[in-house]
């Protein structure tokens, strides 16, 4: 029988001290944990084309760390984490629907050193399986009978504002692709990749985790607020790992969103400053779903040239350093406080 959260950590001898300590002590179990909640069919068939794959496809979950920190929060406020469990799995499972429905829009091949779920099941099951997993979101914790009914309206509020405010930012992410544009301004990416990103990966898992555990107003948009700005930071960081990161540690299409002409920051930044040739190269290599390694390389050597890499590194260190600060002042010292202030470092300085 899969423990609860309560029991997962009170059976660690040496509680994490870091973040990355923290996500490596308890993700396979809190992954356990968040995949009871994908159900079983009527029909075996249903378990053969639906229930099964998206089970398999949610064991090589990661590092977990979105239902993590919304546990952390509701610790952090003085909440029981047991109660914040539908919630942390539903905010898990939207993350797995947006995986597989962003594989399949980015033509993707790879994700987290897999082949995507549409390329081995097939693009309607793949679809289908997203459904079901968004599906999910909502209605694991309207069926949670630990939470009282003015929580579960505020959290599904929650959850359905995160849902269209991701679908947002996915708008914007591939329509730019499609209409070729690059005219889009560093700020414009911001908004994007907050909307995309910055909520369901930090600003809703952080405000729901405070809401459940009873934190204050003040404490619940605090650790909204750092959400929102240490969730851009892991945006811009994967984002910088995609273009820089060695690629046998990214566990997904290396520089793939060079292939794909995403605007990231770098990418938006360096077409700003750059003129002439270099800057009519970068478009065309941006433009050709350019898979050739050296062809990739090259487009990363101008940015790089152009400041863009490191004006990247530097907007995303800022941004943890001033949610750092602000999170200090706003929520009551504790050894939960620490582990999110220690996200902040982590989201700047991972690997992967």
């Amino acid at each position: 029988m899969t423990r609860n959260i309560n029991e997962i950590v009170a059976a660690v001898e040496k509680p994490p001290t870091s973040f990355e300590e923290y996500l490596d002590c308890y993700a396979t179990q809190v992954g356990e944990l968040v995949n009871t909640f994908i159900p079983h069919g009527s029909h075996p068939d249903m378990d053969k084309y639906l229930y099964g794959p998206l089970a398999k496809y949610s064991e090589n979950g990661g590092k977990r760390h979105r239902p993590l920190i919304c546990f952390a929060a509701c610790l952090a406020v003085g909440g029981d984490m047991v109660k914040a469990t539908s919630a942390a799995a539903a905010i898990e499972h939207f993350h797995t629907a947006a995986l597989i429905h962003d594989d399949i829009a980015d033509e993707a091949e790879l994700r987290r050193g897999e082949p995507c779920l549409h390329l081995t099941e097939g693009l309607g099951l793949a679809i289908n399986m997203g459904d079901l997993a968004l599906s999910l979101v909502n209605g694991t914790v309207v069926n949670d009978p630990s939470l009282d009914d003015h929580i579960k309206v505020r959290v599904v509020t929650e959850l359905i504002e995160m849902t269209r405010r991701t679908v947002e930012g996915q708008a914007l992410d591939l329509g730019w692709a499609r209409d070729g544009r690059y005219d889009i301004t560093p700020e414009d990416y911001l908004i994007m990749a907050t909307h995309k990103t910055a909520h369901y990966s930090g600003a809703v898992p952080l405000a729901v985790g405070a809401i459940i555990g009873g934190g204050s107003e003040m404490e619940i948009e605090a650790l909204r607020n750092y959400g929102l700005d240490t969730g851009l930071a892991f945006q811009i960081q994967d984002d910088l790992l995609n273009l820089v990161g060695a690629e046998e540690s990214t566990k997904k299409d290396f520089r793939s969103d060079i292939t794909e002409g995403k605007r990231t920051l770098m990418v938006v930044h360096a077409l700003q400053h750059l003129e002439g040739s270099k800057r009519d190269r970068l478009v065309e290599i941006l433009s050709s779903r350019e898979k050739d390694q050296e062809v990739l390389a090259e487009a990363v050597a101008i940015m790089e040239e152009s400041g863009s890499i490191e004006y990247a590194r530097n907007y995303a260190e800022n941004l943890t350093s001033i949610a750092k600060n602000r999170l200090v002042d706003m929520i009551t010292p504790s050894d939960a406080r620490n582990l999110l202030i220690s996200m902040a470092d982590y989201f700047v300085n991972r690997l992967r």
